[in-house]
């Protein structure tokens, strides 16, 4: 079992920034990968970013160059900053870590919201 933590949402102006912060417990060993999804009334869930042990990281078109996703190991967490904030960017952000055994668990999401 692996829990997910997130903060760091909130209320933004378009243009905005903020960081959101993932941190995992339990059986991080298991993990292989830890992402950002978002989902918003109306559409489906996607995925924003995720990031690998090793760093490698993928990016969703519609945040490359404004959002940068990181991962510290030694503190079970990983980071996205996300800058020049849209209101199409408003949605509910989900942390999503991803096991050696291709299991998945949820963090209970954060809501990011841009608006002026």
């Amino acid at each position: 079992q692996v829990q997910l933590v997130e903060s760091g949402g909130g209320l933004v102006q378009p243009g905005g920034s903020l960081r959101l912060s993932c941190a995992a417990s339990g059986s991080i060993f298991s993990i292989s990968v830890m992402g950002w999804y978002r989902h918003s009334p109306g559409k489906q869930r996607e995925l924003v970013a995720n990031i690998t042990t090793s760093g490698s990281t993928n990016y969703a078109d519609s945040v490359k160059g404004r959002f940068t996703i990181s991962r510290d190991n030694a503190k079970n967490t990983v980071l996205l900053q996300v800058n020049s904030l849209r209101p199409e960017d408003t949605a509910v952000y989900y942390c999503n870590s991803h096991t050696l055994r291709s299991l998945d668990y949820w963090g209970q999401g954060t809501q990011v919201t841009v608006s002026s």
